[in-house]
Formats: C-alpha cells, structure tokens, sequence
C-alpha cells in the first residue's frame, strides 16, 4: 500500500504524519477527523506493506498484532484502540507512547555501568513476565521493540510489534501459514529454530542476548542469514561476557549466560526469576561459569550437537501455567519474640508450598523497625545488625535448601511491616505469602487491624495464615535444629 499523505482521512483518523517507514509497515501519527473526544493519549496507526514483492508473512503477522493487542493489557503493552478491514484497507490504530528504544543505550560511546545494565534487564523482565501472565509470548524480542521510560518507580519497558507472537488460547497463523522458523535472527531462541513458538522462556533468551549487548558491545551469536548459522546456537555457548570486559562482575556474567542456555529447561524458569536475581546481585548463585573466560570445551559441544540433531517440534506449556508451576514464595518471619511454635510451623507451610516444583524460589524475609539501627552504635549500625537478621533468616532456612529450590534472604528496614511486605511482593512478582496468624483475639482483629490482616488484604496474591502448632512428639527433632528466638 502506497503511503498515505499528510492530512488525509481514513475511517474517521486524520494522518498528521509518517513517523516511520520500515520494510513491515509504515507507522503515521494521527488523530481523530469527525469530532470524536480525545481518549487522553495519542495514537498512531500502522499499515501494512503489501506491494507485490512483499512476503505473505507481512499481511500473516499483521493479523496476528490486530488480533493479540486487543488481548493484552497493562502498562507493558501500547493500548488497542482500532482496526480496519483486511479485505478493504488494513490499518491499526494503537497508543502512541513517546520513549527511547534500547537502541540507545547500545549506542553509548562508553560502556554502562552495571547498576544501568540491571535496571534496563529489570524493567525486560518484568513487561515479559507481565506479558506471560496473559498467557502471551512475544517472541520477537529485541533492542528496536523495546520502548523505556521513566515512571515513578524507575525505568519501565513497554513492548512493540507483537506480529510475531504466539497466544495459548488461540490460533496460531504463522505456525499455520508459513510453517518455518520466524523471528529476528539475532535474537532468535534456539527452539524457534526448530518450529517451538509457545514457550515462555523464548523470551528469556532473547532477553539475555539485549543483556550481553548491554554488557559487551557484541551480539552472542553473531547476525546468521542461513539456517546453518541459525542452528548453531541449538548447542553452542557464546565468548563469556567478561572476555571482552575483564572487570564484570561473576553474578552478572552468570546471569547473562543462564539466560542464553541452549536449553530452555536450564534457563531462567520464568522472567520473574530473572528480574529477582537482577534486583538481588548478592543472593546470585554462582557457579564455575561466573569467572570464567574460556570457550566451551569442543566436548560439551559436541555432545550438545549430537542431542540438537533429533531436536524437533514438541507442544509449548501454556505461560501462566508454566509460571505457576516455578512459583516465587515467601515466608515472612517475625524480628523479634518469635517462638518455637512459630518458627516451625512457618518452615511446614513454606515446604507445603514449595511442593515439587523443581525451579521454585523461597525467599526468606524480615522487617525490623527504622529505629533499630544506629550509627553511633558499632552494635546497633545498620551493617551490624543486618548481618545477624540475615544469619538467622539463613539458619532457619537451611532445612530447606533442599536440590530443586533456590533460597534467599532479605532483611527490610522499615516503619510500616505490612507494606514493606506488600511493596516487596509486588516488586519481585511473589505468588504465595507464608506469614503467622495473629495471636489475639478475632474480637480485637475486629477492633485493630493487624499486620496479618492488612497483607491479606492488600496483597496481590495468595496469603497463608499459619496458626502457631509445634507437637510435643516435634519438640526434639524440627529439622535438626534450635530454633531459638530471633536475635534483639
């Protein structure tokens, strides 16, 4: 379709102008003709390319972004707000959001430091995760679909160009239609390769290959033009990141290189994984990779290009369940008078809830009051007593740190318990609260909220109440261990 002039009309939307014209679709700014009120944000609409000598997969993948984007919601994603007839003259019309693409930070003369890499993989993360929830997957991830901007919680990632996606619950045309791997070639998941168009962590990979940018100023794999060079990262490792910069720190290294296993099952089980560990550099588990600077042995390639020959097609799990299945859970711990009973029955409920699910995290958390630290006082400095909560979090823990399950330790500061828990499980994308019931009565509840209740009410997702139960016939053998009252 040949570009449209400034100032035409079409279905009741006045062209201002092109914003951008790309070998996909041309993108014009527009508003309402016919005196329709402002919906408070501007709009854009996109037009497919559809000359003779433009592929079939430009007219496919355009369906597909009509028909997911008025699926979606939340701040991650433009807003729907129409379509035009393909038969007639296909167009979409969606917010326009204002902002950078990634592609500038990649453009910086000098390399970013690590605090900005992180914060930019954080605000990936958690729009991916937002987008799987919806039981969507972008795959299509990379630097120019990745719009950044400031918001009063610090930068947020909202998602473009959604041609290219995959939803559980619906048809999927290019899987129908054009039957061969589809995506941008740099950023490409190894399983798309291969035809896999449905699980989540695609995303995840692709996320980790903006990281290694970020990082090194290189992409992993190169940008391959054939299906040889596409398959290749079916079992090959990329140069460590610290190669090319010596003074990266292990936990980031490590971060950027699970992120891009060959295998999906040996990634991130979720975004909301990989945005923990962002926020969280000290609780990283590191392993030999960390500090590494060689390449694979030739040995583990080899072997890996062995099991990729008989790599094929196999059906995706759904993204929300494959979330729910590796559930981030946290068990809130009382700072002080935290009794026998108390301690555990909370490490019962945490077991319970952490099931058998081989990827889910237990984060361990406490909050003590401001006023606890000083620092005047070299036993009461922040340091100081930081250390001691964060010993005890880690010794009550330890009967759980069993194979499968990832443990951290978190000790808040605040003068309000019940949001620093809230702000906490919202911030890292909990699915399940572990906390002590309160120990007074239901008549006084009715009188004086409590923290319990306040969680429970407030929280964005399951709250367990555990009841204090420690049976006598326990009293000797709770893990082995102690308990004892948390340090004052």
């Amino acid at each position: 379709m040949k570009l449209l002039e400034d100032g035409s009309v079409l279905d009741g939307f006045r062209v201002l102008s092109c914003l951008h014209s790309g070998g996909m679709a041309h993108i014009y700014r527009v508003v309402y003709a016919d005196g329709t009120p402002d919906p408070g944000f501007s709009m854009a609409m996109k037009v497919p390319r559809m000359a003779s000598g433009d592929g079939a997969e430009n007219i496919v993948s355009f369906e597909v972004e009509c028909h997911i984007l008025q699926l979606l919601g939340g701040p991650q994603v433009p807003r729907f707000v129409a379509s035009g007839d393909l038969e007639r003259v296909p167009y979409l019309v969606m917010e326009y959001v204002q902002g950078d693409t990634l592609d500038r930070w990649l453009d910086q003369p000098e390399p970013l430091d690590e605090a900005t890499i992180a914060a930019l993989g954080m605000a990936m993360a958690h729009a991916a995760h937002a987008l799987h929830k919806q039981n969507t997957v972008h795959l299509d991830l990379k630097p120019a679909n990745v719009l950044l901007r400031e918001s009063g919680s610090g930068l947020q990632a909202l998602l473009l160009d959604f041609g290219l996606s995959h939803h559980a619950h619906y048809p999927d045309l290019l899987a129908e239609q054009l039957r061969k791997a589809v995506g941008s070639p740099a950023w490409i998941a190894p399983e798309q390769v291969v035809g896999v168009r449905g699980d989540a962590r695609s995303d995840i990979f692709a996320i980790g290959v903006m990281l290694y940018q970020l990082c090194t100023g290189h992409l992993p794999f190169g940008a391959p033009r054939t299906p040889a060079g596409l398959r290749q990262r079916l079992w090959a490792d990329p140069v460590p990141p610290r190669k090319y910069r010596p003074a990266l720190s292990p936990w980031l290294q490590e971060v950027v290189l699970r992120c891009l296993e060959p295998e999906a099952a040996k990634r991130y089980p979720s975004a909301a994984h990989l945005a923990f560990d962002l926020a969280h550099p000290a609780q990283v588990q590191l392993s030999a990779r960390s500090h590494s600077t060689l390449p694979t042995p030739f040995r583990t390639h080899a072997l890996r290009w062995l099991k990729a020959a008989g790599m094929h097609y196999q059906p995706s799990p759904i993204a929300s369940e494959q979330i729910s299945e590796v559930p981030i859970v946290m068990v809130a711990l009382p700072y002080e008078n935290a009794t026998d009973a108390t301690l555990y029955s909370l490490r019962q409920a945490a077991a319970r809830s952490l099931g058998l699910r081989p990827g889910a995290r237990l984060a361990c958390v406490t909050v003590i009051p401001e006023g606890l630290t000083s620092t005047s006082d070299e036993a009461r400095s922040e340091t100081s007593v930081h250390r001691r909560y964060l010993a005890w979090l880690h010794h009550w823990a330890q009967a759980l740190n069993y194979p499968g399950h990832q443990t951290s330790c978190h000790v808040l500061e605040s003068g309000n318990v019940a949001q620093a828990l809230i702000d906490y499980a919202v911030g890292n994308h909990v699915h399940v609260i572990v906390m002590g019931a309160a120990t007074h009565g239901l008549k006084t509840q009715r009188l004086i909220a409590t923290v319990p209740i306040k969680v429970a009410m407030a929280a964005p997702c399951t709250v367990i109440l555990v009841k204090q139960a420690l049976p006598f016939a326990h009293l000797g053998s709770v893990g082995g261990l102690d308990e004892g009252e948390a340090p004052g």
